[in-house]
């Protein structure tokens, strides 16, 4: 074990594979070599076998097994002392694959796209060690490295708490979207919703928003690639249809069997700690949805990130007699970090106006368009 290994990378003009190699390389040190079929430039599968310590498969769910299968035929023992991973959304095949080789080998599941943060940080990170011995103070790095939210499973767990952690979310939120493609017709398209929306109501459409915009195979690998989706979709349908029938009928017996089966019986299931803290949680994110609506505010990204910088940019706004309702750090969709300040009902607009042409000029930071 090196413990500057080489990294190679299968899937490397993806879009974990770029993030990746850009952890790598500049959070880590490492050297980085990868394979791509999209990227011509890229190395070929041979350099990476007799080159790298650590090869990561960052590869499409479906083609993933297969992929690996071949790693292994052309490496033929070459791997033997070094280290096999996988980043896919399910872990049996891909495990079960490298497990046919020599190597050491971890199983990675990421639970989120590849962020524009340097790290995952606030993200968790399913690990399933299925071969792990000499490697494993590289991997407790790595781990420590990204700083994730570290979860060790088996392969085959990892794969049924998929099914409902990802496929079922997917599927509810997939099937909401549909409705509401149905509804339009009759009620307008989603922006004609939005001014009626409630907390949840512009959480789930978020949600669609963000299944959307993103790279649909990813989503059907997800529910056709793990053998465990199809009987949670049954059991979906089964409490939907459950409910559908209840409403039909209509009447108080119908009425209390609603409360009794899909109100009482799943809050009895959740207990009371989970369900006051879901509810927190709920309430928080509301607060924030309500500041994110507020009118009156302004986004400032801080170049430097260095102790006092934040406290500058207070004081300009106290200097100019403006007082914050609130402050929440984001990033922006290329990445960088700002801060969005709300301000207190009836400001002064112009006192607000030169606060931001202060923030310019002074290069304290720099003030985003609304």
């Amino acid at each position: 074990m090196s413990l500057r290994p080489v990294v190679g990378i299968v899937g490397s003009a993806g879009a974990y594979g770029r993030w990746l190699r850009t952890f790598l390389e500049q959070r880590l040190g490492l050297e980085v070599i990868g394979h791509d079929p999209a990227d011509p430039q890229s190395d070929d599968p041979e350099t990476l076998l007799e080159r790298a310590d650590v090869l990561v498969f960052s590869a499409p769910i479906r083609h993933t097994p297969a992929l690996i299968a071949d790693y292994v035929r052309r490496s033929a023992g070459r791997e033997a002392g070094r280290l096999w991973l996988d980043v896919t959304s399910v872990k049996s095949e891909p495990v079960a694959a490298m497990l046919a080789s020599q190597a050491e080998v971890v199983g990675l599941h990421p639970m989120t796209a590849p962020p524009k943060a340097p790290t995952l940080k606030g993200r968790v990170m399913v690990v399933c060690e299925a071969r792990l011995s000499h490697w494993q103070p590289w991997v407790s790095g790595l781990c420590a490295a990204l700083e994730a939210e570290c979860v060790r499973a088996t392969p085959e767990h990892h794969d049924q708490v998929m099914a409902l952690v990802q496929a079922m979310v997917h599927a509810t939120h997939l099937a909401q979207a549909g409705v509401l493609r149905e509804y339009a017709p009759l009620l307008g398209p989603l922006s004609e919703l939005m001014p009626y929306r409630s907390a949840s109501f512009e959480l789930d459409t978020a949600i669609i928003a963000r299944i959307l915009s993103l790279n649909p195979v990813i989503y059907e690998d997800i529910q056709f690639g793990n053998p465990h989706v199809a009987p949670m979709l049954d059991r979906l349908l089964g409490q939907l249809q459950a409910l559908r029938s209840q409403v039909e009928q209509g009447d108080d017996a119908a009425r209390a069997a609603f409360r009794e089966q899909l109100l009482q019986d799943n809050r009895e299931h959740q207990g009371k700690a989970l369900l006051e803290a879901g509810n927190y949680t709920f309430e928080r994110v509301g607060y924030l949805l309500a500041d994110l609506t507020e009118r009156n505010a302004i986004s400032v990204h801080l170049p430097e990130d260095r102790p006092g910088s934040l406290r500058e940019l207070l004081h300009v706004f106290e200097r100019h007699g403006v007082s914050l309702a609130s402050i929440h750090s984001s990033r922006t969709p290329s990445g960088e970090v700002h801060f969005r300040m709300g301000f207190v009902a009836g400001s002064d607009l112009d006192a607000l106006q030169r606060a931001a042409v202060e923030i310019d000029a002074s290069g304290i930071g720099r003030v985003l368009p609304r």
